[in-house]
């Protein structure tokens, strides 16, 4: 294919005329032909200029082929992002927090036919501008292992199971079930071990040795290879030593070779520049011009660059540092997305060219981006103030966040023209003749220059003060995104901003001012990670983690302040008492992180989260106290709902390796499912364990089952201690043995 681009050979690029008007009838639109073949004939039309415009995320037109231009850049992490109204789910870790793989696929489902509908309304109209593609770059799967990653907020948590489930299943609805067409283009980013810090990002180089690559960094893109994830992206920072979108152990022995991956891999934006630019311009310094690095990233497989270093790739071959069959190899690979997407199939081949853009926005939509909200939020302490009646005299509102659409988005955001603010949900949610008072009281993260606050007086005559503290992107987030951070978008500093924390303590001195009736205060934080909640929960009767929960946040904090649900969102990720606890932030060393690895006791461990009734765990039982390395285990528990309220549970199932002859996770999760129960009713439930289940890293990476003995928990939370010490259900336990 190397003299495909010569003119001479290829009469089609001097006869533009006629290429234009039978540019239908050409083979490469021929849908009785094989994907290969309609590849091929498309590639031989090309010249080499036309080709290396189609190898950066914005391809210009073909004209004299009847091909329009496309952006393979695209958004949709919690909804078609970037581009016209539509329905915005709650942020990523809020869809973490919900463990519930049926919902994650509901959503990334009614993602893509929003998309679909979107890309439909505006190809009719010609326009093919980036955001109204159907190439997504989600998700982000990549492990939250660090709180002070400002990006943190875009993965489903700290663990690698949790994870790769969640994002198995938002890949399956994101490209649909048809055997021939894609609804859309799932992304897995960012490949890999890639979590920070944000500000060296880069030219960073994170060190990680086999076990902790194999345990905790690579199983999620396992799994998303494994359910046929149409493209991967590498990172930006290097993985011992070698620049991730060079990285010939990642790309090629492990992506290629050892996975069998099919789809293309495209680089994060602008990464190829970090491949030029030497370490005192705050790049990797891999090599010194623009044609060397386009040069070497083709050569290591990277057929789409997100960035214009691509367009030194003539400049590459001219020098020899590649040949055009190099690129025709590349280019081979990304253009099957598009046909797969059916672009280059008559209108109405494709199933989801009927889709109807009244889906964009839709009230169905809408109701799926509340129960996402109402799922996810975390109920962390509650004294029995909550849930709150709707119908008293008087209450307050007030915080930073409380009237603000900021916290409703997270970063990667849409844009929607109903966003429900917590102010507005509790105001609609209370009876009419209670009053409802709201002032802002305090600033995001500043303290105020006035030192008149006409707030505070509030919470001493309200019956019930309700603030609503915690951070937004304005602080955390991607390097450019995070306005009012220096840092980059990360936190660094792990405890909410001291303003905040200081209008809070002035809160609860009001509201205490009389001895014989102190008020109540319920605190909800709004945040993407982690924070230092110590004297929050000191100072509140209640306090409830509502995430960046998307379009209908407000209408679910009221649903869970007010008892209409009660609250089963669970932590995906642990809150340490203090960054003390972790070690440091470019430490890519898992020990001492995460559930799985840390020994001290946190402030809320990983799956730990409260509800209005309480659950009991009994009767667990395993088919046999003793298997063979190659049997499966099925362990039977009973869960009864042992209150007053119907309500979700998620069920968690962790397992403990007691024998290894290598270190090994205190437990980890392996299997979890959400179960709803009405009050006194109980329900027997069964898992089946698999060889996998019980397998160990080494320290090469390899994997093996041991024989030995081995823990397995059923409960509401992780077995941390802590986690019964916040009222989390006492979990099941069963010891089996392996020979």
């Amino acid at each position: 294919m190397g003299a495909c681009g010569n003119k001479k050979n290829n009469p089609s690029a001097t006869t533009p005329d006629a290429d234009v008007l039978q540019s239908d009838t050409l083979a490469f639109r021929n849908t009785s032909l094989s994907l290969d073949e309609r590849v091929q004939d498309l590639l031989s039309r090309l010249t080499l200029e036309e080709k290396i415009g189609q190898m950066m995320n914005g391809t210009p037109e073909i004209k004299r082929l009847g091909i329009p231009a496309y952006d393979y850049w695209n958004e949709a992490l919690h909804g078609v992002g970037r581009s016209t109204a539509a329905t915005v789910f709650p942020q990523a870790i809020g869809l973490g927090a919900t463990f519930d793989t049926d919902l994650a696929f509901r959503v990334s489902s009614a993602i893509s036919d929003e998309a679909r509908a979107i890309y439909n309304a505006t190809n009719e109209k010609g326009y093919n501008i980036q955001y109204n593609g159907l190439t997504f770059w989600t998700p982000n799967i990549n492990i939250f292992r660090d709180p002070r990653w400002g990006r943190g907020q875009e993965t489903y948590g700290e663990d690698p199971y949790l994870t790769a489930i969640l994002g198995q299943a938002f890949v399956k609805g994101l490209q649909g079930d048809n055997p021939n067409y894609l609804k859309t283009a799932a992304c897995a980013k960012h490949f890999a071990v890639h979590s920070g810090p944000e500000k060296m990002r880069h030219q960073f180089n994170a060190e990680v040795g086999p076990r902790d690559l194999w345990e905790t960094y690579l199983p999620a893109f396992k799994a998303l290879v494994d359910v046929d994830v149409e493209a991967v992206m590498c990172a930006y920072n290097s993985t011992n030593g070698e620049p991730c979108c060079s990285n010939n152990y990642l790309i090629t022995d492990v992506l290629r070779n050892e996975w069998n991956f099919k789809g293309h891999v495209l680089t994060d934006c602008g990464a190829l520049v970090d491949l030029y630019k030497q370490p005192n311009e705050g790049g990797h310094g891999r090599v010194k011009t623009p044609a060397e690095a386009a040069a070497l990233a083709i050569k290591s497989g990277i057929s789409l660059n997100c960035g214009s270093t691509y367009s030194s790739l003539g400049d590459a071959v001219k020098e020899g540092l590649i040949t055009e069959a190099d690129i025709d190899a590349q280019l081979a690979i990304v253009l099957k997305t598009r046909f797969k997407l059916g672009l280059f199939d008559p209108k109405g081949s494709n199933p989801y060219d009927n889709i109807p853009f009244d889906v964009v926005n839709s009230e169905a939509h809408r109701a799926l981006s509340k129960e996402v909200a109402q799922k996810s939020m975390v109920l962390l302490k509650n004294n029995g103030v909550l849930p709150l009646r709707n119908d008293l005299s008087k209450y307050f509102v007030t915080g930073p966040n409380a009237a603000s659409v900021e916290i409703l988005l997270g970063n990667y955001y849409g844009v929607n023209p109903n966003m429900v603010t917590i102010l507005e949900g509790i105001s609609a949610a209370i009876r009419p003749t209670s009053q409802l008072q709201y002032r802002l009281g305090a600033m995001l993260n500043k303290p105020s220059i006035n030192p008149i606050n006409y707030a505070t007086g509030h919470a001493g005559n309200s019956d019930v003060t309700i603030v609503v503290l915690g951070v937004s992107s304005q602080i955390e987030g991607e390097e450019g995104d995070s306005l009012d951070s220096n840092t980059a978008g990360d936190r660094l500093d792990y405890d909410l901003p001291e303003n905040q924390i200081a209008y809070l303590r002035e809160l609860r001195e009001r509201a205490d001012q009389n001895p014989e009736d102190k008020k109540p205060i319920v605190t909800v934080i709004t945040s993407g990670s982690p924070i230092n909640l110590q004297e929050v929960e000191a100072l509140s009767d209640a306090v409830l983690f509502a995430w960046y929960p998307g379009e209908e946040g407000g209408t679910a904090v009221a649903d869970i302040l007010f008892g209409k649900i009660s609250p089963s969102g669970r932590l995906p990720i642990t809150f340490p008492k203090s960054l003390d606890q972790i070690p440091a932030f470019d430490d890519y060393s898992m020990k001492g992180r995460t559930y799985k690895y840390m020994d001290e006791d946190p402030m809320y461990p990983f799956g730990f989260g409260l509800s209005y009734t309480t659950f009991t765990y009994d009767g667990i039982k395993a088919s046999s106290p003793s298997i063979v390395k190659t049997e499966n285990l099925t362990v039977e528990v009973k869960v009864t709902n042992s209150g007053n309220i119907a309500s979700d549970e998620v069920v968690q199932v962790y397992i403990s390796d007691l024998e290894a002859t290598v270190a090994v996770p205190n437990f980890q999760l392996i299997h979890t499912k959400r179960i709803k129960l009405e009050p006194g009713i109980s329900t027997n439930l069964t898992f089946e364990l698999t060889p996998e289940d019980f397998m160990i890293v080494h320290n090469d990476g390899s994997r093996s089952i041991e024989s030995g003995e081995f823990n397995i928990f059923i409960g509401g939370s992780s077995p941390m201690e802590r986690s019964s010490e916040l009222g989390a259900p006492t979990m099941a336990k069963t010891t089996i043995t392996i020979n």
